[in-house]
């Protein structure tokens, strides 16, 4: 009994009722979107940020301004028709190919709840519009910031409240902090030319969680690509040096060269 009380007290409670939230890499996938209104609206500005190739099927009278303007430039592939079967098995926006995902935004519940079965039998993924029960994924309330994307979700039950949450989180976050994360991934791309082995990879990680944690989010915007270069330097013995350190090595000096005081030793006057 004592053993199995500690086991408990040692692993984490499983939670049942949540959704496994990810980060659904879409770029260059067919999406296709039914209904033109303001909801599809959104859905499609979601989709077309992450580089998805988007097919709207809606008749032209029922496309709102947005989706008229993402039709008019280019930006969507548009069926001027209501939505058939055929469409979850060839489309031309896909090289004749069926859909990898499918959205449905009309003010249609049967027909809806239709798209939502021919989806289960072609097993495509799909999201339908303000229907929790028939949706394979759920679209949450977004902050963007250049590389962060930070999703609040509260699983189909209250949107709203999502949106008010993101909007907290996002006023509590450093106005920088999304070119931080623009320069660290420069930093590792410049580091995979220097360690491409695959078994370098534990390394280059554990290397990368040190400069993350010992430099702060504005010293990392304020580094520059010779500091960056400099900075590589490091990786070979496993170091990571102070910032003050790193920015004396500007103009080709060497890390040797640099006398930098750490408080190590001082004086004192007694009265």
């Amino acid at each position: 009994m004592a053993a199995a009380a500690s086991a408990n007290d040692k692993f984490p409670k499983v939670q049942g009722g949540g959704s496994l939230i990810l980060a659904w890499q879409i770029r260059n996938k067919h999406v296709l979107v039914v209904g033109g209104g303001e909801v599809a609206a959104g859905r499609i500005l979601n989709v077309l940020n992450a580089d998805a190739i988007v097919t709207v099927v809606c008749p032209a009278d029922g496309l709102n301004p947005e989706v008229r303007h993402r039709v008019a430039n280019n930006e969507v592939h548009h069926i001027d028709r209501v939505f058939e079967p055929s469409d979850l098995e060839s489309l031309p926006a896909s090289n004749g190919n069926a859909p990898d995902m499918v959205m449905c935004a009309i003010d249609d519940p049967a027909a809806s709840t239709q798209v939502w079965k021919l989806c289960k039998q072609h097993r495509i993924p799909a999201n339908i519009a303000d229907v929790p029960p028939e949706c394979d994924f759920y679209f949450g309330a977004v902050h963007r910031d250049g590389p962060l994307q930070v999703m609040v979700s509260t699983n189909g039950k209250g949107p709203r409240l999502a949106a008010s949450i993101r909007n907290f989180i996002a006023k509590s976050l450093p106005p920088n902090v999304g070119d931080a994360i623009t320069q660290v991934g420069t930093l590792r791309s410049k580091l995979r030319q220097i360690a491409p082995k695959t078994e370098e990879g534990p390394k280059r990680m554990r290397w990368i969680t040190r400069v993350s944690d010992a430099y702060s989010w504005n010293d990392m915007v304020d580094l520059t690509d010779e500091d960056m270069d400099n900075l590589l330097k490091f990786y070979g013995p496993n170091k990571v040096p102070d910032l003050d350190v790193l920015k004396g090595m500007r103009g080709g000096r060497e890390a040797e060269e640099i006398d930098v005081f750490d408080g190590s030793f001082g004086f004192c006057i007694g009265v």
